[in-house]
């Protein structure tokens, strides 16, 4: 059976700064929830519990507990990438919504409303 997952021991100003953190609860909520593991899992619990305990799912107690014991506090601040690329241009934005928020008759249109049939 493969070893638990658990943090590595916290320096001083680690736990200082980790316990801060969950006091205020001023943080953001992914830094406080983030926190919230690391301490737990100092504290001796398991990754299922800590699970429970922020309701977050195992890989993902897992992974916070991995990056922190490779990067150190730095794992606090999520690294999201910027997602999906995207389709239209400015130019194109402003022309849709420009065409979105005329009238229809304005553009040629006999009609206010999309009137497609619905087949069976």
């Amino acid at each position: 059976m493969a070893e638990p997952v658990r943090v590595r021991r916290l320096t001083d100003q680690e736990g200082q700064r980790l316990q801060q953190i969950v006091r205020r609860g001023s943080a953001s909520s992914v830094r406080y929830r983030r926190a919230m593991m690391l301490l737990a899992s100092a504290g001796g619990n398991r990754v299922p519990v800590i699970a429970q305990l922020v309701q977050a799912d195992e890989d993902t107690v897992r992974d916070v507990i991995h990056r922190f014991n490779e990067i150190g506090l730095a794992c606090l601040d999520p690294r999201w990438a910027g997602g999906r690329p995207r389709l239209l241009s400015p130019d194109e934005e402003d022309f849709v919504a420009a065409t979105a928020t005329t009238r229809p008759a304005k553009l040629g249109q006999p009609f206010t409303r999309c009137c497609r049939t619905r087949e069976p």
